[in-house]
Formats: structure tokens, C-alpha cells, sequence
């Protein structure tokens, strides 16, 4: 999938954890759990001003190294579900749980996993790039081409 290659494998697996139980896609349908979540997040970034304007609202929230964690070469810094409601707000999460068909906690905590690794895999060289924004629309292209696959 271009430049998002194994990120989902990654996160759901950290996620999941090998457990069928924690799987809040149901059996069978990780993939497209996760293909959602992706979709979702890469969303987000694009409807609050891209990675700058997503980056931004994390340093305006009290979150800056966190944000230049992400963006940086070196190891990400972990945020929370409650920290991520914090930055983007309570009908964000709501709406994001609502798409996900999961409780508001579950869905916070899935995306503050998610979206330091998007983020992450979206700047590989340390900076935020002029077609990062490009970038996010190409990935989200790519889901829904793959998406419109699997349904048919």
C-alpha cells in the first residue's frame, strides 16, 4: 500500500495482541477494521488542516514534544485517549466511535495509538514535506480503491 506498508499490521497487532477477544472488528475482519481506522485517521488529519494544522493543535493543546516525537527520527511518545479528546474534542471522539461502532474510551484509545504512527509514517525523513497533505489524499485513495476490492 505504497507508504502506509505495514502499519496496520502493526498496530492491530499491538493492539490485538494475538486476541481474538480484544478484536473490536469482530472475527475476519481485521483487515477491514483496520482499513477504517486508517481511513478514519487519515480523515482526521485532513479535516483539521492537515498534518501542520493537526500538528499544530497538539502544540497549542500542551502537547508539543509529543508532536515533534512523532514527526522526529527517534522513538514516538505515547498519548491517551483522553489527551487525544483534549486536543480535538469530545464530539471528535464521539463521532469517531460512532463510526468504529465502539464505546468513545475504546475508539480514543485505538486513534492515540494510530494517529503517533500515522504521523510518524507520514514524515520518514524527520520533517513534515510540502506534499504531506498530498500524501494523506493518495493514502485515503488507496483505501477506499482497496475497500471498493474487498466489498466486490
Amino acid at each position: 500500500m505504497g507508504l502506509l506498508d505495514g502499519l496496520l499490521g502493526n498496530l492491530m497487532g499491538s493492539y490485538l495482541e494475538g486476541s481474538q477477544e480484544r478484536n473490536p472488528f469482530g472475527s475476519g475482519n481485521q483487515t477491514q477494521g483496520g482499513n477504517l481506522l486508517l481511513q478514519i485517521a487519515l480523515t482526521m488529519l485532513q479535516q483539521n488542516g492537515g498534518l501542520e494544522g493537526v500538528l499544530g493543535k497538539f502544540r497549542q493543546g500542551g502537547l508539543a514534544q509529543h508532536a515533534d516525537s512523532w514527526v522526529g527520527t527517534g522513538q514516538n511518545m505515547d498519548i491517551s485517549g483522553d489527551q487525544l479528546q483534549q486536543v480535538f474534542g469530545p464530539s471528535t471522539i464521539s463521532d469517531l466511535a460512532s463510526k468504529l461502532g465502539m464505546p468513545a474510551g475504546q475508539a480514543g484509545s485505538m486513534m492515540a495509538q494510530v494517529l503517533p504512527e500515522l504521523i510518524n509514517q507520514l514524515t520518514p525523513q524527520g520533517q513534515v514535506t510540502e506534499n504531506s497533505d498530498q500524501n494523506i489524499s493518495d493514502e485515503l485513495s488507496k483505501l477506499a480503491n482497496s475497500a471498493r476490492g474487498m466489498a466486490g
